[in-house]
C-alpha cells in the first residue's frame, strides 16, 4: 500500500525528539498511543536506539504504520498493536514511558480520561508520559491559528477540540501523574511531560 504522509509529523519530529532524548534518557521501553501514519514511530525509534518503541493505533491505521516500517524499521521498533482508548482491556505491556502526539484534541473528553487512566495503570513509579499538541491555558487560545483549528475540529466533531492545560493537569493528578514540564514547540504547540508518583 502507499504510505500515508503527515506534513505536521515531518515538521515537528526534530523539536519533539530534542525533548524526548532528555526526558526518556533513562527509559527502556515506550508505548506510543495513536501512532497515526507511523512516521514518528520510525523516526524516534531510529534516533533513540536504547528504547524499545511500541507503536499502537486503532485497527484501520495499522496498515499505514506497517507500510512505513516495511521501508525502514529500526530493530528496536515493535510490530504495531491495535489499541483503542475505548477498549476496556488494553494490551498487557511492561513500559516505563508513554508518548502521544496530536491525539487529545481529536478525542472526546471521556476518551482523554480513559487514555490517562490507561497510561497511569501501565507506568511504574517514576515513569513518564509525554503529550504533544496545541493546548489552551485558562480557557484561552494561545494564537489565532489555534482558535481557527479548534473551530474546524468542533465543526467536524462537537466532542473534540483543544484541551485546557489546567484540566489535563488536574486529570493527571487524579490518576497519579504529576505535570513536571511544559515545553514550548513550534507552530503554537507544546510538549507536556507527566511523571508517575
Amino acid at each position: 500500500m502507499e504510505k500515508p504522509f503527515s506534513q505536521a509529523c515531518e515538521n515537528n519530529k526534530a523539536p519533539i525528539l530534542a525533548v524526548l532524548r532528555e526526558v526518556m534518557a533513562g527509559a527502556r521501553s515506550v508505548l506510543e498511543i495513536g501512532s497515526g501514519t507511523g512516521q514518528h514511530a520510525v523516526y524516534f525509534a531510529g534516533q533513540m536506539p536504547w528504547l524499545v518503541w511500541q507503536p499502537s493505533d486503532r485497527r484501520e491505521n495499522l496498515p499505514g504504520i506497517r507500510a512505513w516500517m516495511a521501508e525502514a524499521a529500526p530493530g528496536n521498533l515493535r510490530e504495531p498493536l491495535e489499541l483503542d482508548v475505548d477498549q476496556p482491556d488494553w494490551p498487557a505491556l511492561a513500559v516505563d514511558a508513554a508518548f502521544s502526539a496530536n491525539t487529545a484534541h481529536i478525542m472526546s473528553w471521556p476518551q482523554v480520561e480513559r487514555c490517562f487512566a490507561g497510561v497511569a495503570a501501565r507506568l511504574p513509579a517514576g515513569g513518564v508520559f509525554c503529550l504533544y499538541g496545541p493546548f489552551n491555558y485558562a480557557g484561552q487560545f494561545t494564537s489565532e491559528s489555534n482558535a481557527r483549528f479548534d473551530a474546524m475540529l468542533r465543526a467536524r466533531d462537537p466532542a473534540s477540540g483543544l484541551r485546557d492545560c489546567e484540566a489535563l493537569q488536574a486529570l493527571g493528578a487524579r490518576v497519579g501523574l504529576a505535570l513536571v514540564a511544559d515545553h514550548p514547540m513550534p507552530a503554537n504547540n507544546r510538549l507536556l511531560v507527566w511523571r508517575k508518583a
